[in-house]
């Protein structure tokens, strides 16, 4: 079994969920809620500019009192991203997310988005994985003899 992020985009889909730098906060918080994610992509002339998650509009929205209808998503958004490439290994992702403490990662093949993945699409590829092996030991077990 494959065990890259090119194979966990291709195995989940690659639905992106974007905003434009300068929309209110509460813009990007529907589009976020609309598409059941956790984070939307930031965009500037069609350049990752930053990501925005439910960790900022707890922290950097609420938290600070501002106001989501009249804060531009570029003030309150993650500026430093944690970006990986689709060749890379599922554990070395998961490494990635605990030492940045981060639970998105745009995979960027060169200069070519191909989708985001979460720590939970990590953790759901490597539970997937185990019971495979599993089911291939008891198989070998009961079966192969």
């Amino acid at each position: 079994m494959e065990n890259t992020l090119h194979a966990v985009l291709k195995d989940k889909g690659v639905a992106l969920y974007s905003v434009d730098a300068d929309v209110p906060v509460a813009e990007a918080i529907k589009t976020m809620a609309d598409g059941h994610v956790g984070c939307v992509l930031v965009m500037e002339k069609g350049s990752l500019r930053g990501i925005f998650t439910e960790r900022d509009v707890m922290i950097r929205v609420v938290h600070d009192g501002k106001d989501p209808a009249q804060t531009p998503v570029s003030e309150v958004m993650t500026r430093e991203v944690a970006v990986v490439p689709p060749t890379m290994t599922v554990e070395e992702a998961m490494v990635v997310c605990l030492e940045r403490r981060v639970r998105h990662l745009p995979v960027y093949d060169g200069s070519d988005l191909e989708g985001v993945v979460s720590s939970g699409d990590l953790m759901r590829w490597v539970i997937g994985d185990q019971k495979h092996m599993i089911d291939d030991l008891i198989q070998y077990i009961y079966i192969g003899r």
